[in-house]
């Protein structure tokens, strides 16, 4: 009855929200595909190769690949939108929640336990909503994997804050800086490889989600994988299913480089 009292109430904000959200999308696929195939099989070997090594890069680069010679690269660049979108949102939502909640107590006990909720509710409970408030597609899809891979980002920052130095915050007290600048300047650049960490869940998390938002209309490698079982075609499902544990990789791999890059020079 809740759900249906904000789609009757605030069915004009919905629908602005979607149709933003959608537009954003689909300029990020356009984009994606824009690209030449080579070009982006370059890029993330070239990034595998400065934050993994040489070695690495090159596995990136032969893995990208092989999606493209299953005849996934179309279906590929579907999800990566999908996944770029939601970690994207996640995490402009996400570490200013997680700021707030490092300054405020209250806000975090507050949020504690509906971040537990929103880890561990079943992923499917998420699409109902969804699709109640947005229809079917690419932005419910989007909706409901915010929803699940936010938490993680959220509590890391949280995590990161609180861990800063109290006399490294004292210090800078004593020497006038407001608030703003001890954030800006300490304990962010302090926090950043636990932030990073909590950007590489939430995206482990996102793609995660790329089966189950197929469900409701979102083409990727999830809707290869959904035809499969359909059809109980073992072949497609595998190629579907190991694309995805391909992509998984690079971006898990690319992602805990830039944490541990952070690192480095925060030492």
């Amino acid at each position: 009855m809740f759900v249906k009292w904000l789609k009757e109430s605030f069915n004009a904000l919905f629908d602005s929200i979607s149709d933003g959200l959608l537009w954003s999308l689909l300029r990020l696929e356009d984009f994606l595909f824009w690209l030449p195939w080579w070009l982006i099989i370059a890029v993330v070997f070239i990034l595998g190769w400065r934050l993994r090594g040489a070695l690495s890069g090159l596995t990136f680069a032969f893995l990208l690949f092989l999606i493209g010679t299953f005849g996934y690269w179309d279906l590929f660049i579907f999800t990566i939108a999908i996944v770029l979108t939601s970690v994207i949102i996640s995490i402009v939502l996400g570490v200013p929640l997680g700021i707030l909640m490092a300054y405020s107590s209250r806000l975090e006990t507050v949020m504690k336990p509906i971040l537990d909720a929103m880890q561990t509710m079943p992923s499917f409970v998420y699409l109902i909503p969804a699709m109640m408030l947005f229809g079917m597609g690419k932005v419910p899809a989007v909706f409901a994997t915010i929803i699940y891979a936010i938490p993680p980002v959220i509590r890391l920052t949280n995590l990161a804050i609180r861990e800063v130095s109290r006399e490294m915050v004292e210090a800078a007290q004593s020497f006038g800086s407001s608030s703003w600048q001890i954030l800006r300047k300490i304990q962010l650049p302090q926090a950043l490889p636990t932030i990073m960490t909590g950007v590489n869940q939430t995206t482990m998390m996102a793609l995660a989600m790329v089966v189950i938002a197929s469900m409701v209309g979102a083409k990727g490698l999830g809707m290869e994988v959904l035809i499969a079982i359909n059809r109980i075609d073992i072949a497609q499902g595998f190629e579907a299913g190991i694309s995805i544990v391909f992509l998984a990789i690079i971006i898990d791999r690319l992602t805990q480089g830039i944490a541990d890059l952070s690192r480095t020079k925060k030492r």
